[in-house]
């Protein structure tokens, strides 16, 4: 599985390829020039359980970390992942 990023000015999403087909998307907003919002996380349905989610989220905590980035999890999946995790929470936005 492949996670490829698009990124402009203002949104951005993280998107899992798998055979050539979009297995699952994390959209997010900026917020100003070092923080971002985690706004929504989608899976297509042949892709449930297989983990693509937290695929997806671990590609943006380690943006995130790469860029010197906070990230805000308004998206009830991705805070959920953030509340379970302790060892991503460096990236939290506080």
């Amino acid at each position: 599985m492949e996670i490829q990023q698009r990124n402009d000015t203002r949104r951005g999403a993280f998107e899992a390829i798998e055979d050539g087909q979009e297995a699952g998307k994390m959209t997010y907003t900026w917020a100003g020039d070092s923080k971002f919002i985690i706004d929504h996380t989608e899976v297509s349905e042949e892709f449930n359980g297989k983990g693509v989610g937290k695929k997806l989220l671990m590609a943006t905590v380690d943006y995130a970390r790469n860029n010197n980035l906070k990230i805000i999890p308004l998206c009830p999946f991705a805070k959920s992942v953030f509340d379970k995790n302790e060892d991503i929470r460096d990236v939290l936005f506080s």
